[in-house]
């Protein structure tokens, strides 16, 4: 409830009076009509800032490269020297599988069996890790990959050695098998997710596949983008450096 005060001017007619008092309620009106706009639009402003601040909740494993297998085994990779050394650290447990290459600037990629069988995993790493080492970059088509016990992986290098960030010693026997090179990138759980064509097709109800090429990251993350609805930015992350192109057929 509010008083409202009205003073006539007796020398102006009903009219001009009525008129008068008309005009300043329009006026009144309008500038209710823009505050109550003005409002709605900082309202909405906030609502996007709160939304655009909100951090994507992520599994753990999404920091490193990774991938579910076949036989639903989480396959998890470093990216760089600092992440390889954060997985091989922190996240081999004793019933995993550790997988590296003979070629510098390889990634070091766990399977972490949780004692599941994992003979179909283990070939699908193999490929994973071939695809990921600097043998993409070279154009290459298969790589040999060796798989290991986290216990035979140690920083404790040879006498008069010193090993830099993200490199370890491996001691004891060493199994090889081939790597083939080439990934398939698909949405799995709106989370972009690459790996050997066995584990995204298992998964994923759409997938592309690419090999080593001459495009650009970018260019063949919007191809990507486009085709199955991935995020670009995540897409570009699982895309190996030195050029792509997609597999056709």
């Amino acid at each position: 409830m509010f008083n409202l005060r009205i003073i006539i001017d007796y020398e102006k007619s009903l009219e001009e009076n009525a008129s008068k008092y008309y005009n300043k309620s329009k006026k009144a009106r309008n500038k209710i009509e823009g505050t109550e706009l003005a409002i709605l639009k900082a309202s909405k402003r906030k609502k996007k800032i709160i939304k655009e601040k909100i951090p994507i909740k992520r599994d753990w494993y999404e920091k490193f490269r990774w991938f579910i297998s076949s036989e639903n085994i989480l396959v998890i990779g470093g990216r760089d020297a600092t992440s390889n050394e954060i997985i091989v650290k922190k996240h081999a447990e004793k019933e995993d599988i550790i997988l590296h290459t003979d070629m510098a600037g390889s990634p070091f990629v766990i399977i972490k069996t949780e004692g599941k069988p994992y003979k179909k995993t283990l070939q699908e790493a193999t490929d994973f890790t071939a695809s990921y080492s600097k043998a993409w970059s070279k154009g290459m088509v298969m790589l040999e990959v060796f798989h290991v016990k986290p216990e035979q992986v140690t920083k404790q290098a040879k006498s008069g050695e010193h090993l830099k960030k993200g490199a370890f010693m491996v001691y004891g026997e060493t199994n090889y098998l081939q790597g083939n090179i080439g990934l398939s990138i698909g949405n799995y759980k709106n989370k972009v997710m690459s790996g050997p064509e066995s584990a995204i097709k298992k998964h994923c109800e759409n997938y592309i596949n690419i090999i080593p090429g001459i495009e650009k990251t970018t260019d063949i993350a919007k191809k990507v983008k486009y085709k199955i609805k991935t995020d670009l930015d995540e897409t570009v992350r699982v895309i190996p450096s030195g050029g792509s192109k997609l597999k056709r057929g």
